[in-house]
């Protein structure tokens, strides 16, 4: 079944609640970082990214403690969805809901007001999506491992999910040293450094929706 928005969701608010094909594995909400749920739509994502669902999980709760460290206030008990899809479904939700009929990178699609305060169970944050065939194709590009790539996009990802952006130049930087901060932490090498397949330094991220 496809993702869907949900009831109170509109074309402008990008609001997107992830349905899952299957039941997802979920960390348990701490003190540490928000409840991670992670769905896996397409094969390949476990073929060339080992122990992808771990990964995943470990990189959104970094950048949820990058976040809470810069001052963003998150919930008592949050949950984040991630949805690891193919180029079709970024190409159809990044139509639906930005009005681009283009694949990309990742999409972040935020629900909740950060300072909500569950009623029953953790408040729903909002949910990443990433679509593998063009992660694939920039990691290559980049000649970096794709499960660095992975990393940085979950990271930027839930960084627009807590509020941060990058629309003006000065919030651009700062959340660039907040990812680059995160990233270094989990072993992975300055993302923005990395040069393109013509030797130019490119864009690391390119995705969009509520976010990149």
């Amino acid at each position: 079944m496809p993702w869907a928005p949900n009831g109170a969701a509109t074309r402008d608010t990008f609001y997107l609640h992830g349905i899952m094909n299957d039941d997802p594995d979920s960390s348990s909400p701490t003190d540490a970082g928000p409840m991670v749920a992670v769905s896996i739509q397409t094969a390949a994502w476990a073929r060339r990214v080992a122990g992808v669902e771990a990964l995943v999980r470990a990189a959104a709760t970094a950048a949820a403690r990058g976040a809470r460290d810069r001052g963003a206030r998150l919930p008592a008990a949050g949950e984040i969805s991630v949805l690891l899809a193919d180029d079709a479904t970024a190409r159809r939700l990044n139509r639906d809901y930005r009005g681009r009929d283009a694949p990309t990178n990742v999409l972040s699609f935020p629900i909740a007001e950060l300072h909500a305060t569950p009623e029953e169970g953790p408040v729903l944050l909002g949910d990443v999506v990433l679509a593998f065939e063009t992660v694939a194709l920039e990691a290559e590009d980049r000649d970096k491992p794709i499960a660095d790539h992975v990393r940085h996009l979950i990271v930027h990802g839930v960084l627009h999910l807590l509020g941060f952006d990058h629309a003006a130049a000065a919030e651009a930087e700062a959340m660039e040293r907040l990812e680059t901060a995160i990233l270094a932490a989990l072993g992975v090498p300055d993302p923005y450094g990395v040069p393109g397949p013509n030797g130019m330094s490119a864009p690391a991220v390119s995705g969009g929706g509520a976010g990149p």
